[in-house]
């Protein structure tokens, strides 16, 4: 039994993710508002503090991070900013912090999404922050020591979010949230390192 770490457990994905892994594992899960733990990934103090207090663990899975989305040619630099302070430097700033704190042979499992490889209106700074996180885990997969891997799941808008997300993604097929949570599954108990796990696409 491994002990790992879902950040993002409150929200749709992570709450999948968490059902996954609990049946062989001992699951930690992090919220940024609710749960026994929570953190704020823009702020690596608090992720600092986080893994302090929760000591080693086999793996962590960040199933979060927000990303505006709007018009390019309204969209203000702050409002860029949003994805890559949160989504994009959130996650990085978990891997750069938490390092420490992983087991050898441990794992990240990192999230991006399907704009990376389908743009979409109103989703440049989502292509950006996700295209941006998979260069990111391909680099960070040949340099992170004591035989830590790290990959990345890409899935399409899920089925759960399609009453919010609808008029983003349309001729796009949703997938559920049990269905994405797998691709969680197979890197945190594979062997792989360096992947993209795209998922319903």
């Amino acid at each position: 039994m491994k002990k790992i770490v879902v950040i993002g457990a409150a929200g749709t994905l992570g709450r999948a993710v968490s059902a996954q892994l609990q049946a062989r594992h001992q699951v930690i899960e992090v919220g940024a508002t609710r749960g026994q733990y929570r953190a704020d990934i823009t702020d690596p103090a608090s992720v600092e503090r986080l893994f302090r207090e929760i000591g080693k663990v086999d793996g962590v899975v960040t199933a979060t991070g927000k990303v505006h989305f709007g018009p390019l040619p309204d969209m203000s630099i702050e409002q860029f900013w949003v994805g890559l302070r949160d989504k994009l430097m959130g996650q990085i700033n978990v891997v750069l912090t938490a390092q420490q704190y992983v087991n050898d042979g441990g794992s990240f499992t990192l999230t991006s999404g399907i704009i990376a490889d389908e743009p979409i209106r109103l989703g440049a700074s989502a292509t950006t922050v996700n295209m941006a996180l998979e260069g990111f885990v391909r680099g960070a997969a040949i340099e992170l020591p004591r035989g830590i891997r790290i990959n990345v799941v890409s899935p399409t808008v899920l089925t759960e979010a399609m009453d919010a997300y609808a008029p983003y993604f349309r001729g796009f097929e949703p997938v559920t949230a049990q269905r994405a949570a797998l691709a969680y599954v197979r890197s945190v108990e594979g062997a792989q390192t360096g992947r993209v796990y795209r998922v319903g696409y």
